[in-house]
């Protein structure tokens, strides 16, 4: 059994933002996201489970509004689903053990680097800076968070 799971004290202790993005699949506006211009070295998580997403290592500037990631550090943690809403089909992108909405992935990335894009909500995340990993249970992942920018 995994260690990562929808925890409902995390749910209690979201804000409003965060319950409304993560539990009722909502959208940060453009430009407004906390870790939109984060360049520490890092790991983001879920902030419901807690389940590693993305490093630091992988972000980049997309200009869209939003936290990008060229890749999820653990694909099994990160499901992707077909998403209808608002007139268009786009992919939606959920944490895998906490269920809670993360944004959605688009084929526009930068070819060298896969060419997706993982248009994240600020939102959805905690980001635990590469000097506290270890201490926070993270010690694994400190190899694939070095900021390469």
């Amino acid at each position: 059994m995994s260690r990562y799971r929808k925890d409902p004290d995390a749910i209690a202790a979201l804000d409003p933002e965060q319950f409304w993005v993560t539990q009722e699949n909502g959208t940060e506006r453009p430009g407004t996201g906390k870790y939109l211009s984060n360049k520490e070295p890092g790991l983001y998580v879920d902030i419901v489970s807690g389940e590693p997403l993305f490093a630091s290592a992988d972000k980049y500037e997309s200009g869209c509004g939003w936290p990008s990631f060229t890749k999820p550090i653990e694909p099994a943690h990160v499901t992707e689903l077909r998403d209808v809403s608002h007139g268009m089909v786009r992919t939606e992108v959920r944490s895998t053990h906490g269920d809670s909405h993360l944004g959605h992935v688009f084929p526009d990335g930068p070819r060298d680097r896969g060419g997706l894009r993982y248009c994240i909500n600020s939102a959805s995340l905690r980001f635990i800076h590469r000097d506290d990993m270890e201490a926070e249970g993270y010690g694994d992942y400190l190899d694939q968070v070095e900021d390469v920018t």
